[in-house]
């Protein structure tokens, strides 16, 4: 199984949300955070004064997926939230060693 961590653009989350559940990809945690990458940050201007903005607000969505499935599920969120301009955000992926559901007790994939 992996575990599938994509920080993304607030404004995409509903294409890719739309995106996953087409390919039947179910299920994922949304956190709004803040952050910043080769982008820096950005400046406003509020009221005539501008004013530096260090941490960008972006989504973390973090989403389980079979093995067979992650590099579907990647192309699909990465197609998705892209938007062609600095600050479309990351996507990692990493090992899921065990999964649990609470409700039956159902682990690993037939958890997911």
């Amino acid at each position: 199984m992996k575990f599938i961590i994509a920080i993304i653009q607030p404004h995409r989350l509903d294409a890719v949300r739309e995106a996953l559940q087409a390919i039947q990809i179910s299920g994922m945690t949304v956190t709004e955070v803040r952050g910043y990458g080769r982008q820096g940050g950005h400046k406003e201007i509020y009221r005539g004064a501008e004013y530096a903005i260090a941490f960008v607000p972006k989504l973390k969505l973090e989403i389980a997926v079979a093995d067979n499935r992650a590099d579907e599920a990647v192309t699909t969120i990465a197609t998705a939230a892209r938007t062609g301009r600095v600050g479309d955000g990351k996507i990692f992926v990493l090992d899921l060693e065990s999964v649990v559901r609470v409700r039956t007790g159902e682990a690993d994939e037939a958890a997911l």
